[in-house]
């Protein structure tokens, strides 16, 4: 019984030994490193059924992980909460990638995009033609991501939420009422209050809208490179400069000061409330 553990032992380290070789291999043989990192920008809808529903605009990154020597590339898309594998091929004349998603995923389609200089430019097409995007185009950048506790969000922003509004009969001239759309927005305090360096207490946030503690909550997760799933948090985050979707779960990068922070804004947002009001576009 020994000699069998002891053989079945032997036989699983060599096998870890060949695949640890294998990869190695493949990546000693990788091609072209400078392509290699996060291309990020706007994944912008061409074609689509304007009946339906959908973000004309979302942020997209490209991750370009590896290019063999026989011009095969490993990578994947990380956009709108999802984050899928890419595999495909590169045709090093022309500087042009043709990648595909899995499939298995409604979303799934192909890319094709050249890289020149430092532009990531293409095309994505959807397998389902029934969807309410089926085309999107990019031009994307190189962005490198390190998680900075510091950053904060643009004090130039717009932060109004546009996918949460109610009707109000307002009274126009001649007693005439019409239905005007209001809509909630955030309050100074989301550039002022940073959940991943100051630990919050009940008092920072009594006065506070409810938008306001949905904002300064999910710039934490912003922080890490989250990929958000809700286009609610995705409108005020996608035009962010520093913003790039990296993961689809960071609960295991979360500092304490920010886990204690998430808790206590969690708690607050159940019953906190928003002013509504009238906003141009």
């Amino acid at each position: 019984m020994k000699k069998i553990i002891i053989l079945l032992s032997l036989t699983m380290f060599l096998f870890a030994c060949k695949q640890h070789k294998k990869v190695a291999e493949e990546f000693t043989s990788s091609i072209h490193p400078e392509y290699y990192g996060n291309w990020v920008g706007d994944f912008i809808a061409e074609e689509y059924k304007p009946e339906k529903e959908y973000m004309y605009i979302n942020k997209i990154n490209i991750k370009i992980v590896n290019i063999s020597s026989d011009n095969k590339v490993t990578a994947m898309s990380i956009v709108a909460g999802n984050k899928r594998s890419l595999k495909g091929d590169y045709d090093a004349p022309l500087k042009k990638f043709v990648l595909k998603e899995p499939g298995n995923n409604k979303y799934d389609g192909t890319f094709i995009f050249t890289v020149a200089n430092d532009t990531l430019k293409g095309e994505w097409t959807s397998y389902d033609t029934s969807l309410p995007v089926t085309k999107r185009s990019f031009q994307l950048t190189k962005m490198n991501f390190v998680y900075n506790k510091i950053l904060m969000l643009p004090t130039d922003g717009e932060y109004v939420d546009y996918f949460n509004s109610k009707s109000k009969e307002v009274e126009v001239d001649s007693g005439m009422m019409i239905t005007e759309r209001i809509y909630r927005s955030a309050s100074k305090k989301i550039l002022e209050i940073n959940a991943s360096t100051m630990v919050l207490k009940e008092a920072d946030l009594k006065n506070l809208k409810k938008l306001d503690m949905e904002i300064i909550r999910n710039t934490i997760f912003a922080r890490h490179g989250y990929t958000f799933k809700k286009k609610v948090v995705r409108q005020f985050f996608d035009p962010v400069i520093w913003y790039v979707p990296m993961y689809d779960d960071v609960k295991d990068k979360l500092t304490e000061i920010e886990i204690k922070n998430i808790a206590l804004l969690s708690r607050f947002e159940k019953y906190a409330e928003d002013n509504y009001d009238t906003f141009g576009r």
